[in-house]
């Protein structure tokens, strides 16, 4: 199992195996609970700059490369892709997938991706263009691309935000996720966007009855990953057992994100806070050993949105 290997157990010591790069800060989606740090600030990494940053950190076991969207800078993530795979360090692309083609797919698996991430909130075009305000074709290309690369070697992941517009509807997008001919799928539990001001995540009464019923009709041959919950999967009654994970969180323990201008953030996703510059003089290599006072803070605290969120007034 190559998927989410960092995460399935639980990080005790403090080492950067995992980075996830911002390769682009532009998008052709305006997603509203995009977490995106900076986005469409114009800043972006070349495939080249993004290989010489990476032979510097030899302990890395996997890389990230998203945005933004990724794919607007294709020809560089498949640099970047074939250049990891020659070191043996596991790839993902998180992209929506609208820019994708049967030759781009093609490209990055003989190129050596390990894992393509795509998300995946809707089951018809209409409800995909009224939320995103996109042609309902972009939608039909999506799926086509998540049905070519499913027949791929490559890891196709299909992840699910859990929020309002999808807390009624897990079972439903399971199905269509397994009827495009992918067998992992990723239920991302949603977090408040302070940044934002975006607040729609899921109730908890919803989320556990979601959760409890993907898992009691699981095909056999269906990996479920549930993120962003195993701070709390205890006090929901959640529990792991043969394809369903409730994968541990790893940022600022074991995984950094790096934005295309060359700022280092705890965590894009949940705790959006610089804790350096690769380009004013912080070692990528080296920065657990001094730590910065904000990540030294952040490991000593480990705060967690997600819970938060959902017990504000604690269990």
């Amino acid at each position: 199992m190559t998927y989410k290997s960092l995460e399935l157990t639980k990080p005790l010591t403090w080492e950067l195996e995992g980075l996830e790069i911002g390769v682009t800060s532009n998008c052709n989606f305006r997603c509203d609970y995009c977490c995106a740090y900076n986005r469409n600030d114009g800043q972006s990494l070349e495939g080249k700059e993004i290989i010489r940053i990476l032979e510097e950190l030899p302990s890395l076991k996997r890389v990230r490369l998203s945005g933004g969207e990724v794919t607007l800078k294709f020809d560089d993530c498949l640099e970047v892709v074939a250049y990891c795979a020659s070191r043996g360090i596991q790839t993902q692309l998180n992209s929506n997938a609208s820019l994708l083609s049967g030759t781009r797919i093609d490209k990055l698996a003989l190129a050596g991706l390990t894992t393509i991430h795509i998300s995946f909130n809707f089951t018809s075009a209409d409800e995909f263009s009224r939320y995103y305000n996109i042609h309902p074709d972009v939608y039909k290309k999506i799926r086509e691309n998540i049905a070519l690369f499913a027949k791929t070697e490559v890891d196709t992941v299909l992840e699910t935000l859990l929020f309002s517009e999808t807390e009624h509807h897990m079972r439903e997008i399971s199905e269509h996720v397994y009827s495009l001919g992918v067998r992992t799928h990723e239920i991302q539990n949603s977090i408040i966007m302070d940044h934002s001001g975006w607040k729609a995540i899921a109730a908890r009464e919803a989320l556990k009855q979601a959760v409890n019923d993907l898992i009691a009709n699981k095909k056999e041959d269906t990996v479920l990953y549930f993120t962003c919950m195993d701070r709390f999967m205890e006090e929901l009654g959640f529990r792991e057992q043969p394809g369903v994970y409730f994968s541990h969180c790893i940022e600022g323990k074991k995984q950094l994100h790096l934005h295309g201008n060359g700022d280092i953030l705890i965590s894009e996703l949940c705790h959006p806070v610089i804790i350096g510059n690769i380009y004013n003089g912080t070692s990528l290599k080296d920065i657990y050993h001094p730590m910065p006072a904000q990540l030294e803070q952040f490991l000593e605290r480990q705060p967690c949105p997600a819970r938060d969120a959902l017990f504000p007034e604690g269990v």
